[in-house]
């Protein structure tokens, strides 16, 4: 139950609104015009737990895997098989899992900005162009910078943008081929009381060209948006979370951004023709730039004071 305060927040964001253009300020950017990733900007997860979704590939921060490459940052998924640490960084703390090592059959990179910059509230922005092949799984997304509301999901995963399989064989889809770019919030309580709810689009032609995929994020209220288009909507009484009764929470904190590319995994290995076409490799994400603006009415970075004091960081 969202009771009346949620009800009366939903209807009063229930029209459709389009991404906005004036009354922004920009906060943080990245146009990866410099020689190299910058680190204080970004930040590297380094694993081969596969995501906890059965992901195929090691992360590294080698640059064979993430590098500026005349002005852009490209994040390239090889085919070799690489040895790392079997879990994440945030579990490692375990002593039952700090030295477990495991071995995938491909490297890749995820690039985030967590402990260097995040925000309650936006318009995010990232231009950029996507792999394609049975078992890519490119990814723009938000993580909490710290367990406010709980586990995941309990504290939230925003989902700016994913797409799997691109231009592969597909029943459903227009044209015959995979062409669909996927938004999506988790939410609710600690796996396995997560909830999830999304919306896909069709990615317009061409499926291998330049893009801009995009959120705007307000209290209670979060759009999609690709090339400017608004195409899902979801409001506070969409969400919820079992840690807290406020209709906004939990996507009322300061996330963090991710840029990653995966390979296999439950999505991308369900949809398609299924599993991972070992053919084609190496297989490059591409970003031009990331961009993030905050309006004068609502919206905090980890810059201000209210939002950087208690981070565990």
């Amino acid at each position: 139950m969202i009771g009346a305060l949620g009800l009366m927040l939903a209807a009063a964001m229930a029209a459709p609104a389009a991404a906005p253009k004036e009354g922004w300020h920009l906060v943080w950017s990245d146009e990866f015009d410099g020689p190299r990733i910058d680190a204080a900007k970004w930040d590297f997860d380094v694993d081969c737990w596969g995501g906890g979704n059965e992901e195929r590939q090691c992360y590294t921060d080698d640059p064979r895997n993430a590098a500026i490459e005349d002005g852009k940052l490209v994040i390239t998924a090889r085919r070799e098989r690489s040895t790392g640490p079997a879990f994440p960084l945030s579990q490692r703390s375990d002593p039952a899992k700090a030295d477990a090592i495991a071995t995938r059959d491909f490297t890749s990179a995820r690039l985030v900005t967590r402990g260097k910059a995040a925000w309650t509230y936006g318009r995010i922005e990232v231009r950029a162009k996507l792999p394609q092949g049975q078992g890519t799984w490119p990814a723009i997304w938000m993580l909490p910078e710290t367990p406010h509301y709980g586990p995941w999901a309990a504290s939230g995963e925003i989902d700016i943008l994913e797409a799997v399989n691109l231009g592969v064989r597909c029943a459903g889809c227009a044209g015959g081929i995979e062409n669909r770019i996927l938004g999506t919030l988790h939410f609710g309580g600690a796996w396995p009381g997560n909830k999830h709810k999304g919306s896909e689009t069709a990615l317009a032609a061409p499926l291998d060209g330049w893009h801009v995929f995009g959120l705007v994020w307000r209290k209670g209220r979060i759009d999609w948006t690709v090339d400017g288009r608004v195409y899902a909507t979801q409001v506070a009484g969409d969400w919820s979370t079992s840690a807290s009764s406020d209709p906004a929470a939990p996507f009322d904190r300061p996330f963090h951004l991710i840029l990653n590319l995966a390979i296999g995994g439950g999505l991308a290995e369900s949809r398609g023709v299924g599993g991972v076409d070992a053919e084609g490799y190496p297989k490059r994400m591409e970003i031009d730039w990331v961009r993030v603006w905050q309006s004068g009415e609502e919206g905090a970075s980890s810059t201000d004071k209210g939002v950087t004091e208690g981070r565990k960081d």
